[in-house]
C-alpha cells in the first residue's frame, strides 16, 4: 500500500467560516485560496487552478421506425460562460519543488465575465460554476479538489417594461355535445410585469357567467423550463402557487378586487441563455362543467432587485390613463393588510433616538425605507370649503340671510 503524504487539498472561497455557499454576480472578483496539508516532505511539480462555468442540456427520446424497429435519439448541447486557468505553483525550469510537512496556502483571484447566466438545476439541464485545483507530483496520480459556487445575475424590476401593467380579455362559448350552454368572458389585470419572490400579486379580474351552469375561477403561478438542443425544445411546466376563487352562479358576475397570490421562494427568470430558459406566467382559468376550461395567461418576470418604494407611482403615468374605466372601481384590495404593531417597527433604542429604521419587511409584501410608508400623510389636503364659519367670533351677531 502506497503511503499518501497529502492529508488535505481544498479550495476555499472568501471566509472559510461561512456555512452557506458563496454567491457571485457578473463582473465580481473571486478571491480565495488553495489549502494543501502534507504529512511529510513532498516533491510537487505544480499546483494549478481551473475555473469553469457551463450550461448543459441533455435528454433522450425514443423513436419508432416501424413495427419492430425502435431507436433512441439523443439531444445535448453545451454553452461555456467561464474558462479561467492559473498556475499557483511551478518552477521556471519545471523541476519539482520540495514542500515541507504542514499547511501550505496558495492564494488566487480573478474577475468573472460581465455577462453570465444564473445558476440553475433542472430535469434536463443545468447551469453550474466551479473551481478545480490540481496537485501534480512526480510518479503519482493527480490529486484534485473541487469547489462549486453560485452565480445570480441581477434582474431589476424597476424598468419601464417590467413596471408596465399587464391585462387581457378572453371569451368562450361553452358547448356540451350539441347544446349551446352560453358564453363565459374573463378579464384580468395586474399592476406590473416584474415581481420578486415573497411579493404578493394583486389580481383584478371579472368573470361574467352567461351560461346555465355554475363556473369556478382559479389562478396559478406557472413556471416553464425550456431546454433547447439541435433545434428541438423540451419543456417542463410546474405550478408553483395557486389561488381558488368563489363559484359563480349561472347568469351572475364575479369581481376580484385585488385577490392576493403570494410568490413562493423561486429562482429568477432566465432569458439570456441560448439553450436554457426559465419563464413565468400568471394563469387564470374558469372551470366550466362539461366542457373545456377558459384560460388566460399573462407573462411575468421574476427578478432579484425589489421594487423601489416610489417606483410604482412614477413608473408609467401614461398607462394609468389607458386603462378601461371598469378597472377604476377595482383599485382597492378586498382584504387590506392591517398595519404592523409599533413595537415591531420601532425598537426601544430607535424610539429613544427618534430615528426611523432603514428597512422593514411586512411579511414579505413590501420593501423599502420606513419613511416611504408615511410619505402620503405629510401633506394633508385642505379642509372642505364651507360658507358658514364653524367657529364664529363670540361678539359677532349672525347676519340675517333674508335682508
Amino acid at each position: 500500500m502506497i503511503f499518501d503524504k497529502v492529508k488535505k487539498l481544498v479550495v476555499v472561497l472568501g471566509d472559510a467560516d461561512e456555512i452557506s455557499p458563496p454567491v457571485f454576480g457578473g463582473g465580481d472578483m473571486v478571491i480565495g485560496k488553495v489549502v494543501l496539508e502534507l504529512m511529510a516532505e513532498t516533491r510537487v511539480e505544480s499546483v494549478k487552478l481551473h475555473a469553469e462555468g457551463l450550461a448543459r442540456v441533455h435528454w433522450t427520446e425514443s423513436r419508432s421506425a416501424g413495427s419492430s424497429t425502435a431507436y433512441t435519439q439523443n439531444y445535448s448541447d453545451v454553452v461555456q460562460y467561464l474558462n479561467h486557468r492559473e498556475t499557483l505553483l511551478q518552477t521556471d525550469n519545471g523541476a519539482p519543488t520540495v514542500l515541507q510537512a504542514g499547511r501550505h496556502e496558495f492564494p488566487f483571484s480573478f474577475q468573472l465575465p460581465e455577462t453570465l447566466v444564473t445558476s440553475f438545476e433542472g430535469k434536463h439541464g443545468s447551469v453550474r460554476y466551479w473551481i478545480k485545483a490540481k496537485l501534480h507530483r512526480p510518479w503519482s496520480t493527480v490529486k484534485k479538489a473541487k469547489k462549486e459556487f453560485t452565480v445570480i445575475e441581477p434582474i431589476d424590476i424597476n424598468t419601464p417594461d417590467l413596471l408596465a401593467p399587464q391585462a387581457g380579455t378572453k371569451e368562450k362559448t361553452a358547448r356540451a355535445w350539441y347544446c349551446n350552454l352560453g358564453q363565459v368572458s374573463l378579464s384580468v389585470k395586474i399592476d406590473r410585469k416584474g415581481y420578486i419572490p415573497g411579493e404578493v400579486i394583486p389580481i383584478f379580474a371579472e368573470v361574467d357567467n352567461c351560461t346555465s351552469r355554475v363556473v369556478m375561477p382559479k389562478a396559478a403561478l406557472l413556471q416553464t423550463q425550456k431546454f433547447i438542443a439541435r433545434g428541438t425544445v423540451k419543456q417542463k411546466k410546474a405550478v408553483v402557487a395557486t389561488l381558488a376563487g368563489d363559484s359563480v352562479a349561472a347568469g351572475k358576475r364575479e369581481l376580484w378586487h385585488g385577490r392576493a397570490l403570494k410568490i413562493p421562494p423561486l429562482g429568477p427568470s432566465i432569458t439570456q441563455c441560448r439553450i436554457i430558459r426559465v419563464e413565468y406566467a400568471l394563469k387564470v382559468c374558469v372551470d366550466i362543467p362539461g366542457t373545456s376550461k377558459l384560460l388566460l395567461e399573462l407573462p411575468l418576470v421574476i427578478g432579484t432587485i425589489p421594487l423601489h418604494p416610489f417606483g410604482s407611482r412614477t413608473s408609467s403615468v401614461s398607462s394609468q390613463y389607458s386603462v378601461n374605466l371598469e378597472w377604476m372601481r377595482m383599485s382597492i384590495p378586498e382584504q387590506p393588510e392591517p398595519p404592523p404593531d409599533y413595537s415591531s417597527v420601532v425598537s426601544a433604542e430607535e424610539e429613544h433616538n427618534m430615528s426611523p429604521p432603514l428597512h422593514e419587511d411586512f411579511e414579505g409584501t413590501r420593501e423599502g425605507p420606513f419613511y416611504a410608508y408615511i410619505q402620503e400623510f405629510r401633506n394633508r389636503p385642505p379642509p372642505l370649503y364651507s360658507e358658514i364659519d364653524p367657529n364664529p367670533p363670540a361678539d359677532m351677531r349672525p347676519r340675517c340671510m333674508t335682508c
